[in-house]
């Protein structure tokens, strides 16, 4: 199907129950992230840049104030993007639904759009953006970061629910391929910051797209959509909304191998990390490339690997406030964290990206070494996590936060959107969680 027809032409019904699903999921996901980003200082900068200098009537999510709708998108998308645990894609070494929902949420709003309507622009969106993240990086050299297709996904789906005619929705794309986000990504992996994935700017800047296409500002065409047609002929027949993979933990997901690869042997071998006096970890090179073994900031610790299989050797797993700011000083992991040599391997690299491989080698002070098999990140598309496993994962950051009543009202809106106001749910995400 051609793409720019797709945008606006692509049903909710045309999905199998299985796509509509996951894409719920991945929904109740992204708003789980977002409360868990609550005390992680990116999310108040931006907040509070959004309200200074964004000036606008739409409420801000998770957040006192309000802004423009391009404003909500910057600073929604920074807020989930600055907890590293969304979904992603494989192929595109990146996220499509961080920048995605950060559009849509201000323009639904402006548009008083439906549950259904949001629903089926979330999932065209994911449709969209997984061919665009492939055709952008199938014909570009450099590797920029989610927000730079991002902008252009995002156009789409503001275009979809703004009503823009074909003409005006191809001039939105373009905009946002020329102006969008070409950042470096491998430059944050070097030396994490807080401007990550670029998810908030693509955000950003794919709704100001719709919004001067509107007004008949032209910028046609995008040339990873108009002139990359390998990417893009399957549309609506190969759906890659079930190609997303989910993360148990809230750290890069190339991080995430070797944290799998350690915990198999501290189950197997009821490992006490005090007995710890050296770990290997065998992986990809973009893995080796998060080499912050001493963290500052929550963003170095997200975007390192021995940092956070440290933190899974110590307490079995990894949680938001084992990755604040302040709680980057335990002593222990520092230590198995300094203790970690990161060597690559071309075995795991020729695997990269459609599949992310580690072991992990671990020498005790009884002498002996135990070597784990090779080992996957958890929940890929390919052995994917149930939504029961999704709703855990959300609720253990919601119920603290939210309480458990008001989180059980967000899931059950997120789980019937397709037949729900998409004003009722608004009404529990555009609200401060701090009083």
């Amino acid at each position: 199907m051609d793409p720019i027809a797709f945008i606006h032409d692509f049903d909710l019904d045309q999905a199998p129950p299985l796509v509509i699903e996951r894409a719920k999921m991945a929904l109740l996901d992204l708003l789980g992230i977002a409360i868990g980003a609550e005390n992680i200082r990116l999310s108040h900068i931006i907040q509070d840049h959004a309200r200074d200098d964004f000036a606008g009537q739409i409420p801000l999510l998770f957040a006192h104030g309000s802004a423009s709708a391009t404003g909500v998108a910057l600073a929604a998308g920074m807020r989930i993007d600055a907890l590293d645990g969304h979904d992603g894609f494989n192929p595109s070494k990146g996220h499509i639904g961080c920048s995605l929902f950060a559009a849509i949420l201000p323009i639904a709003l402006e548009q008083n759009a439906s549950g259904y309507d949001v629903l089926s622009a979330l999932l065209m969106g994911y449709e969209f953006g997984a061919r665009a993240a492939m055709a952008q990086h199938g014909t570009v050299c450099d590797y920029h970061t989610s927000g730079s297709w991002g902008a252009v996904t995002c156009a789409a789906a503001a275009a979809r629910l703004m009503g823009l005619d074909r003409d005006r929705t191809r001039h939105a794309l373009g905009i946002a391929e020329y102006h969008g986000p070409r950042s470096q990504m491998m430059r944050c992996i070097d030396d994490p910051t807080m401007v990550k994935d670029g998810s908030g700017w693509g955000a950003m800047a794919g709704v100001s797209a719709a919004k001067l296409a509107l007004k008949g500002f032209t910028g046609a065409p995008a040339i990873t959509v108009e002139a990359a047609p390998q990417y893009w002929a399957d549309l609506g027949e190969r759906w890659y909304m079930l190609e997303q993979y989910f993360k148990p933990y809230p750290v890069c997901r190339w991080a995430q191998a070797p944290i799998e690869a350690a915990l198999s042997l501290r189950k197997n071998y009821l490992i006490h990390p005090d007995t710890i006096t050296s770990v290997t970890i065998t992986t990809f090179h973009e893995s080796v490339r998060l080499a912050t073994q001493r963290p500052k900031t929550t963003e170095q610790a997200q975007y390192s690997t021995s940092f956070p299989t440290a933190l899974a050797l110590i307490h079995g797993t990894i949680r938001a406030q084992d990755l604040a700011d302040s709680a980057l000083d335990h002593p222990e992991v520092l230590r198995l964290s300094n203790a970690t040599t990161m060597q690559e391997d071309a075995y795991c690299n020729d695997a990269f990206p459609l599949k992310r491989y580690a072991k992990v080698d671990i020498h005790l002070t009884d002498g002996r070494r135990l070597i784990s098999d090779w080992h996957e990140p958890k929940w890929d598309h390919t052995a994917p996590p149930t939504p029961d496993d999704i709703s855990q994962k959300y609720h253990g950051f919601a119920d603290d936060a939210l309480g458990k009543h008001k989180a059980d009202q967000i899931e059950h809106l997120v789980n019937r959107l397709d037949t729900a106001d998409f004003s009722d749910l608004c009404a529990l995400i555009c609200h401060p969680i701090a009083p």
